[in-house]
């Protein structure tokens, strides 16, 4: 879809099909077509992938435009901003846990955020079980893995991946759902996806919840839904120079 106007504010934009669209929804629409191009490349069904719109650079304004647009799962990375965010718009929206998360922080995490992509050791799977517990909920969570054995990217090892799901599997008030990976800068990510796809694949064998792959991002997210991506992490591309904080 081409025509898309990055800085229209609050004026509609004009789409193809010659309906008035608002900026928020123009690239809303553009990312799912993508998303449902790649999911047909790939012979898979364009539902079976989630979209989360990563909010952590605009403001709840922002947000709260492009949950209008349609767009229900968005992501955060910091904690203290989830919070706020999530206190200041209110019910309605699926929030997303996507960046490095502190045992300190916990608190601020759990019961706000649907689902936790960044489990990478057994020091933080405890406590969010905990609070969990304390809260009556059960916490989703994805163990984050360093596929790509990136020493600027956080994850367990993939050998270590096993063991960790074993070991979260045994607590009461926190479940796996899957992985999530990052890929290395400026390299070609299918080999990291694909080995991930593999691992999950194995691990699935055991631990039959272990269902999701949150891979792709803003530059790469077409080629991670071409690999089996479940779930996409698209910022930039999404929100582009809407307002930011």
């Amino acid at each position: 879809m081409t025509g898309m106007r990055s800085d229209a504010g609050d004026t509609p934009a004009v789409s193809a099909s010659g309906i008035h669209r608002t900026a928020e929804a123009q690239h809303l629409a553009d990312i799912r077509e993508r998303i449902f191009a790649a999911a047909q490349r790939a012979g898979r069904s364009p539902s079976a992938v989630t979209l989360v719109a990563v909010s952590k650079s605009v403001d709840a304004q922002a947000v709260s435009r492009m949950r209008q647009a349609g767009q229900v799962d968005f992501g955060e990375n910091r904690a203290q901003e989830l919070r706020r965010k999530s206190q200041a718009l209110g019910p309605g929206i699926r929030w997303h846990f996507v960046g490095q998360l502190q045992r300190n922080k916990v608190g601020d995490v759990v019961g706000t955020a649907t689902l936790i992509h960044s489990v990478d050791r057994w020091e933080l799977a405890e406590p969010i079980a905990r609070r969990a517990r304390e809260a009556g909920r059960v916490q989703r969570v994805l163990v984050q893995v360093n596929q790509a054995d990136d020493p600027a990217k956080s994850g367990c090892a993939p050998d270590e991946a096993g063991e960790l799901v074993s070991r979260i599997r045994e607590l009461p008030g926190i479940v796996c759902e899957g992985l999530m990976t990052v890929p290395r800068l400026n390299a070609d990510p299918r080999p990291v996806f694909r080995g991930l796809a593999r691992l999950r694949d194995d691990l699935r064998g055991r631990f039959p919840e272990v269902q999701h792959l949150s891979m792709g991002m803003s530059g790469d997210f077409e080629e991670a839904v071409e690999e089996g991506a479940t779930i996409v992490r698209v910022g930039t591309a999404l929100f582009g120079s809407l307002t930011t904080v």
